[in-house]
C-alpha cells in the first residue's frame, strides 16, 4: 500500500499514524516548514489534520502534487463565508446569516436576527476564540479587523448538540457512525456521547445532510458535521473535512476508527459501516497534567498527546465503553474525584445522557 503524508504534525496526524502500524500503512505526519527533502512524498497519498496552512515550501511543493486528496476542497471549507454559501446552494438548514461588512449594518442585523448575534472570524477561529456573542448595545465591544472578514449568525435556542462523522470512498459509497452528543463549554468540546442506536429520525436527516454535502464536492475520506438539534431537525452548525475530535470515543468504542476509516477511504481500500455495539464516553483532557490513577478505573482508555500542558490546550482524552449503563455511570461517578472541579458538569452531563438512552 502507499504510504500517506499528512499535512500538519498535530494530535490528529499521531493518531492518524497510529491506526496505519496494524495494517502495514506508513503514516508520515509532517510539520508545515519541514523541508520538501526530507519528506517523502512523491510516490504518497496526501491528506491533512487542519483545514488551511500557510503558504511555506512544502505547502508551495505540495500544492501542485496529484495526490493530495481533497486538495481544492480545504480552501472552500476553511472559510465559513464559501462553506455557508455551499450550505445554502444545496438547500440545507442552517442558522440564518450574512457577510458582516460593516459597522453601520448592526441595527438591520439585530433587527433580522433577533437579539442574540454571534459573530464568527470566516478563518482561523476555532475552540472558542475567534467567536463572539453579542447583544444590542454590546457591538463596541468587537475587534475592527472583524468587519469585512467575518460572519455572524442568528443565535439559535437549541436543545441539544450532535455531531456525525461519516466517509465516502472514490466510488461515492458513503458510511456512517451513530450521532454523537456534545457538550462545549466557552467553545471548546470537553465531552461526547455516543449511543448504539441514536434517534433514528435524526440519525437519517444527518446521513442524508452529510451524504449531499460530501457527494456535491466529491470529497473523499472522513468528514464531521457539528449541528444544533431545534425541534425534531437539525441545523447545521459546521463542517470539518477531517477527522474530528467528536469522533475519537471510535478508537475504543467502534470496530473501525475515524482515523483507521480516513486511511481506508483515501487509500481505497474497503470501506464497511464500522459496528458500534455499546455506548461511549469521551472526555477531552484540556489543560490538565496527566494522572496515572485514572488508570485504576478498568473502563477508562487514556489517549496522551504529550503536548506541553497549558490552559486552554487538548492534552489528550479519555475513551469509555460498556455495554451496561450502569457500570459506565459508575465509572464517571469514580473518575469525578481525579479530575479538576470544572470537569464535573461535563461528567454529569456525560451521565445524563446515558440514562436518557
Amino acid at each position: 500500500m502507499k504510504p500517506v503524508c499528512v499535512l500538519g504534525d498535530g494530535q490528529l496526524g499521531r493518531m492518524l499514524r497510529q491506526a496505519g502500524e496494524p495494517l502495514g500503512i506508513a503514516v508520515y505526519p509532517v510539520g508545515l516548514n519541514a523541508e520538501p527533502e526530507a519528506v517523502p512524498f512523491q510516490n504518497s497519498v496526501i491528506t491533512a489534520e487542519i483545514e488551511r496552512w500557510p503558504e511555506t515550501a512544502l505547502t508551495r511543493q505540495l500544492a501542485g502534487h496529484a495526490g493530495f486528496v481533497n486538495r481544492d476542497i480545504f480552501p472552500l471549507l476553511a472559510d465559513r463565508l464559501t462553506q455557508k454559501q455551499l450550505l445554502d446552494d444545496l438547500g440545507l438548514a442552517t442558522a440564518p446569516w450574512q457577510l458582516l461588512s460593516d459597522r453601520l449594518e448592526w441595527p438591520q442585523i439585530f433587527a433580522a436576527l433577533g437579539d442574540l448575534a454571534i459573530v464568527k472570524r470566516r478563518t482561523g477561529g476555532y475552540d472558542g476564540r475567534g467567536q463572539w456573542r453579542l447583544h444590542p448595545g454590546e457591538q463596541a465591544d468587537l475587534p475592527s479587523d472583524c468587519y469585512g472578514e467575518c460572519i455572524v449568525e442568528q443565535g439559535i435556542n437549541f436543545s441539544g448538540e450532535v455531531s456525525l462523522v461519516g466517509a465516502r470512498s472514490h466510488q461515492g459509497q458513503c458510511v456512517f457512525y451513530p450521532l454523537t452528543h456534545n457538550l462545549h463549554q466557552d467553545g471548546i468540546l470537553r465531552a461526547s456521547v455516543a449511543l448504539p442506536q441514536p434517534p433514528a429520525h435524526l440519525q437519517r436527516q444527518a446521513e442524508q445532510m452529510l451524504s449531499a454535502i460530501m457527494n456535491a464536492l466529491g470529497y473523499v475520506g472522513v468528514m464531521a458535521m457539528e449541528c444544533f438539534i431545534v425541534g425534531d431537525r437539525l441545523l447545521i452548525n459546521e463542517l470539518a473535512p477531517r477527522v474530528h475530535n467528536s469522533g475519537h470515543w471510535t478508537q475504543n468504542g467502534a470496530s473501525i476508527s475515524q482515523f483507521e476509516l480516513h486511511l481506508r477511504a483515501i487509500l481505497d481500500l474497503p470501506l464497511p459501516t464500522p459496528a458500534v455495539s455499546e455506548p461511549s464516553v469521551m472526555v477531552n483532557l484540556i489543560g490538565t497534567a496527566v494522572n496515572i490513577d485514572w488508570l485504576t478505573l478498568s473502563l477508562v482508555h487514556l489517549h496522551w498527546y504529550e503536548k506541553e500542558v497549558r490552559p486552554g490546550r487538548k492534552v489528550g482524552h479519555l475513551n469509555l465503553h460498556h455495554g451496561r449503563i450502569d457500570a459506565l455511570n459508575q465509572t464517571l461517578s469514580d473518575l469525578t474525584p481525579l479530575l479538576p472541579d470544572d470537569y464535573r458538569a461535563g461528567l454529569h452531563w456525560a451521565a445524563r445522557q446515558l440514562r436518557q438512552a
